[in-house]
């Protein structure tokens, strides 16, 4: 397979494209997989001079349990087990993620991760993967991105469109952590030997001008990502705001005893790195942007972000990748480090989980993959994280993506979600699906819902409404 392949099959794809039929119509299917692996393991070895010996799988949940609990199935329990056999025997090390946002349909019917009986489902499950493979996996990811099936789905209604519940989704956020806890210590309950953890998506970013109000912007933004999960994985604690709120408590759903499981220790934090963000309080879009871009800028993402107290902007004269992403190389080690200058010592060895061949649609004068280029990028995000591991950060491992991963979120959504293309290129503007402009995240806050139609995405208070429908002052 060429290096030309990227090119051209991804050359013709329309990055903005974010309307109900695509999010709905199946995704284009996987090409052959080899020549891109070779890539990538020709990249690192370039580098580093070492070839990756870590293989890590997903255990496919709603693949092993499709009918129920304490139902398997036991062809499904067969692959995975010689798959783990098949990775030994070829020198790799296995590494083992349980959840990779999809649940079991019988659970997703049930509610989902709004419903607290499916972290105890979990826990059930990853105890019984921990009895059978416990002896042979190395390490072991208890998800691939926790905000994915919680903040993403039934706060904003992102996957699928249609369920965002606004601030009433934010249970689902507990009970992933919830299970998250649970699941580690039923695996080390089994006597697994491999080390345990789980995975965030790290959102970093840079205040867009010397503002103060600039700076509490980007720490709103890092409050509402990083700290909504990190808080009470690692202080024990839900995330409170600037004004004294624990969103997460208020819904009522935190019992007992709770945030002392969600704590549970862990061998390591996965982190999984996608973009820097350069972040402004809406005030302050005016000075950001020229007066006649302002009001393009407020798209229909920032229309939702500006009710949380920030804004995200283009870079200026930063290059991006094809679908919009600026090309920083110092951007991911310096969100890492302010994640230590947050947590300190109370951060678990990090292993970064997710990052790297988003530069893989740089192309040469021939239209093929431009690998030198590539590698220098890579070389310098490495270095830059290198320096952190020299002034004491603990970062034990770091995996390189290929390009066909997270394709539906390359093809559905990233783009939408990027915001930072510059003034020279054509600006994203791609219809947003009906769901979320009725019902979904761009809903009304303020309206009145329909009976058993889920709320807008308002994560701050609504004003109150007089009888007759208005607002009152």
């Amino acid at each position: 397979m060429s290096d030309g392949f990227l090119h051209e099959s991804l050359r013709c794809v329309d990055w903005g494209v974010a309307t109900a039929d695509t999010i709905a119509a199946p995704l284009p299917p996987r090409p052959e997989r080899g020549g891109h692996f070779r890539q990538w393991t020709d990249d690192l070895k370039q580098l580093t001079g070492v070839v990756a010996d870590t293989h890590r799988m997903v255990a496919g949940w709603p693949q092993l349990q499709p009918d129920g609990p304490g139902s398997w199935d036991r062809d499904a329990l067969d692959r995975c087990d010689r798959a783990l056999d098949a990775l030994l025997a070829h020198g790799s090390r296995p590494a083992l993620t349980l959840l990779d946002r999809s649940l079991p349909p019988w659970l997703d019917a049930a509610g989902g991760w709004l419903a607290r009986d499916t972290a105890e489902h979990f826990a059930a499950f990853a105890a019984e993967l921990g009895r059978r493979f416990g002896d042979r996996v190395e390490r072991w990811i208890t998800s691939t991105d926790l905000a994915g099936p919680t903040l993403a789905d039934h706060v904003a209604g992102m996957y699928p469109p249609s369920r965002g519940a606004g601030r009433a989704g934010l249970p689902a956020v507990h009970h992933i952590l919830l299970a998250n806890g649970l699941a580690t210590q039923a695996l080390r309950a089994t006597g697994a030997r491999g080390r345990i953890g789980t995975t965030v998506t790290l959102v970093g970013g840079y205040p867009a001008t010397d503002d103060p109000y600039d700076r509490l912007a980007l720490e709103r933004l890092e409050s509402w990502t990083n700290r909504l999960f990190l808080d009470p994985l690692l202080l024990g604690e839900h995330m409170v705001t600037e004004d004294g709120d624990s969103p997460v408590e208020d819904t009522g759903c935190v019992r007992p005893g709770d945030l002392e499981t969600i704590a549970t220790e862990q061998d390591l934090l996965g982190l999984s790195w996608h973009t820097p963000f350069r972040v402004t309080a809406p005030e302050n879009l005016p000075r950001v942007l020229p007066t006649r871009t302002c009001q393009s800028a407020l798209n229909e993402v920032n229309r939702l972000l500006v009710g949380l107290g920030f804004a995200i902007v283009p870079f200026d004269d930063v290059e991006t990748t094809a679908y919009g992403w600026p090309i920083i190389p110092e951007g991911l080690a310096d969100a890492v480090a302010g994640l230590y200058e947050l947590y300190g010592d109370a951060l678990p060895p990090l292993s970064v989980i997710d990052n790297g061949m988003g530069d893989l649609d740089l192309v040469d004068a021939t239209g093929h993959s431009d690998d030198e280029r590539r590698r220098a990028l890579l070389r310098a995000r490495l270095s830059w994280l290198a320096g952190l591991t020299a002034a004491g950060v603990r970062v034990c491992g770091y995996e390189y993506w290929s390009v066909l991963d997270n394709l539906e979120a390359k093809f559905r959504y990233t783009r939408l979600y990027a915001m930072a293309v510059p003034d020279h290129e054509a600006p994203p503007r791609p219809a947003i699906p009906s769901d979320w402009l009725h019902h979904g995240a761009f809903a009304d806050a303020a309206a009145v819902p329909e009976a058993g139609r889920p709320i807008g995405l308002s994560l701050v208070p609504a004003p109150p409404r007089a009888k007759d429908g208005a607002t009152s002052s």
